[in-house]
């Protein structure tokens, strides 16, 4: 039975810990390893990890510091970032990753996602949408929101499920660290084209606009960075995780809808 999640993000960027705003201007904020060890102890329900040079570099994942989270993680790891061949994806789960996610190169060649399927399953992999407003609609793009594809995102939706994506993710690159609350709108838009799992990222600042996602949506993965890693208006940086009482106070709006 699916529930409503509640995600933390990290972005690896040269090998440490950041934050950015609109993918733009990266904050050093701390050490992978050390923020996933305090995760740990908060319990959370499950982590997601980008590294956001891989792709943009062209290089392969760095599967050091894969295995290296992995082994501290307590709880269910999506990982993300430089992955281009099916070969990679079996790579990264026999690390103890339970989910890769996967953007610019499904978009490419959908034939990856039809491979890794076959070969690890489908709810093993998660395809990451970066999405854009463009008028009415949002638009895809990709290399860290550098690359327009034209692609809007209901289509770009379907077209990675019908290629073996058993999950979607939707960044909204316009809303990334900005703390104002998620786009209910583009997260009721992608609900309406796909039925697979979905979590919803970049908005995020306050317990409220979670549980505002999970009234507006239902069962859904509520993603953020900066929620769970700044505090106060003058964003220091701190480590923080709805404890489970309010957890649960949240997730009940998704059960109501």
């Amino acid at each position: 039975m699916l529930h409503p999640r509640i995600i933390p993000v990290l972005l690896v960027h040269k090998g440490g810990l950041f934050k950015t705003r609109q993918f733009a201007d990266p904050v050093y904020v701390g050490d992978p390893i050390n923020a996933v060890r305090i995760f740990n102890e908060k319990e959370v329900d499950e982590l997601m990890v980008v590294d956001i040079d891989a792709t943009t570099e062209g290089r392969e994942p760095d599967y050091a510091l894969i295995a290296g989270l992995a082994a501290e993680c307590r709880m269910p790891m999506t990982y993300g970032g430089g992955v281009t061949r099916p070969a990679q994806v079996e790579r990264i789960t026999s690390l103890g990753v339970e989910k890769v996610a996967i953007s610019s190169a499904a978009l490419a060649d959908p034939s990856l996602l039809q491979q890794a399927s076959a070969s690890v399953g489908a709810q093993s992999l998660a395809a990451v949408l970066d999405v854009r407003r463009s008028g009415d609609d949002w638009q895809l793009f990709t290399h860290n929101g550098t690359r327009a594809t034209g692609l809007m995102v209901a289509d770009a939706a379907r077209r990675m499920v019908a290629a073996g994506a058993g999950e979607i993710v939707v960044n909204n690159i316009d809303l990334d660290g900005e703390m104002t609350g998620y786009d209910l709108d583009l997260a009721r838009h992608v609900r309406n084209a796909v039925a697979v799992p979905l979590t919803i990222l970049g908005g995020a600042g306050k317990r409220e606009h979670i549980t505002d996602l999970f009234s507006a949506v239902g069962i859904v993965g509520a993603a953020a960075g900066s929620m769970f890693v700044f505090k106060g208006s003058l964003r220091a940086v701190l480590i923080t995780y709805p404890d489970r009482a309010r957890k649960d106070q949240m997730a009940l709006a998704a059960n109501r809808r």
